[in-house]
């Protein structure tokens, strides 16, 4: 099973100009910082201080996520960010899935610490019509089967559940309708990566982002040859460099 551990690491001046420049990365629903850690690692090679907090519920077991909601997650990311801006010069998030849907939700709510959004695969509504079911499902049963290791790369494991909790899963479902309220509040630059092939999310949230965010600077990056999991997947060192290079650019950063 892969370390479902917190990453953090601090930032290097000397490799950035002299700047301390700061990536808050999230995890996505019933996953792990493992199903991004080499994402985050990636960013801290180049000098920038790393946050990825292990999301409360997450990387133990899916009866103790069912304990848990929203608001419980957005609390994490909302404290990474602090600790983060108390560090840094300047600080850009991002996330996959729903690591993307509480950073987005960030960036409306803390335009001003946002530098720059970097989403993966971000969740802000479905087009499954099994989701209406669940405010009657979650009280007659605790879980359905996972969503983990929609990876198209043989081998791989994100270490997520292998049951979705469903009060846990209502509570994120219920809370999409405020996070697209909140799109237009989003102000910062957009870095959007989304795969081809999602057998988690459909492409209805990126239409939907893309076209409400007040973002100026947005840009759209297909990946042809991964799944839902793509910071794991083949595609993943697209991901890697264009997110270093997206950094760099939105903080106006030397990179040495």
């Amino acid at each position: 099973m892969p370390t479902a551990h917190p990453f953090s690491a601090p930032a290097r001046p000397e490799s950035t100009g002299g700047r301390k420049v700061g990536v808050l990365l999230s995890h996505g629903f019933t996953g792990s910082p493992a199903s991004i850690r080499p994402w985050a690692e990636s960013l801290a090679a180049r000098g920038f201080a790393v946050e990825l907090p292990r999301l409360p519920g997450h990387g133990t077991d899916w009866r103790e996520m069912n304990t848990t909601r929203w608001a419980d997650w957005y609390a994490a990311v909302n404290r990474a960010l602090d600790k983060l801006t108390r560090e840094c010069d300047q600080v850009v998030i991002g996330g996959l899935s729903m690591g993307g849907t509480l950073t987005i939700q960030l960036a409306a709510d803390r335009p001003a610490d946002v530098a720059g959004l970097i989403l993966v695969n971000p969740a802000v509504a479905s087009t499954n019509k099994q989701l209406l079911a669940l405010p009657v499902l979650k009280h007659l049963v605790p879980s359905m089967p996972g969503l983990a290791n929609d990876i198209k790369k043989p081998g791989v494991d994100e270490g997520g559940y292998d049951r979705t909790p469903l009060k846990a899963l209502s509570s994120l479902v219920s809370t999409w309708p405020q996070v697209r309220r909140s799109l237009p509040r989003v102000t910062a630059p957009l870095l959007l990566l989304r795969s081809t092939e999602d057998h988690v999310v459909d492409p209805s949230s990126a239409r939907i982002i893309l076209s409400r965010v007040s973002s100026t600077d947005v840009t759209e990056r297909l990946l042809s040859n991964s799944y839902h999991v793509a910071p794991l997947d083949n595609d993943a060192e697209t991901i890697f460099a264009e997110s270093v290079e997206f950094v760099a650019r939105v903080t106006n950063t030397e990179l040495r």
